[in-house]
């Protein structure tokens, strides 16, 4: 089943359990879908450009999490928290941190990355590879900490 279909029996489903905060989340994710669908000038995207849309919904959501909590505004944060679970119901499995390091040390090797100044070589190699199922900034920290 397509990540499509997916939100278009979830959307029926929540409109069927009367789920507004849901039922928005759902709406807003396809709408993205579907405009990046137009952007590119698609029928339909590809699972890893579906990933990429999701990644950055998931994205955005965060970044504005961790402005209404430094703001104090913790009636908006909650709200956020719950579109945020609604949002990584779509995602890949995430990777644990133990499994993440495995891959850092691997591509690290595979990179010949011996410093810091290799940094961004480890990097472009590694994020291909657990995009949509890592964070970026744990990434980055994980090739910081191995590579020192």
């Amino acid at each position: 089943m397509s990540l499509l279909e997916r939100l278009n029996n979830d959307m029926k489903q929540a409109m069927k359990n009367k789920e507004k905060d849901k039922l928005s989340v759902i709406r807003m994710v396809k709408s993205s879908l579907q405009n990046e669908a137009i952007k590119l000038g698609k029928t339909e995207l590809s699972e890893e450009e579906e990933l990429t849309v999701l990644s950055r919904e998931l994205k955005q959501r965060k970044d504005s999490l961790h402005e209404f909590e430094k703001a104090g505004r913790e009636d908006l944060a909650e709200k956020l928290r719950a579109e945020l679970a609604v949002v990584e119901l779509y995602m890949p499995k995430q990777l644990s941190e133990e499994e993440l390091a495995e891959i850092v040390k691997a591509t690290i090797s595979e990179t010949g990355a011996t410093s810091k100044a290799d940094m961004g070589k480890v990097m472009a190699a590694i994020m291909p590879k657990v995009k949509g199922k890592a964070d970026g900034s744990l990434v980055n920290k994980l090739v910081q900490q191995h590579l020192s």
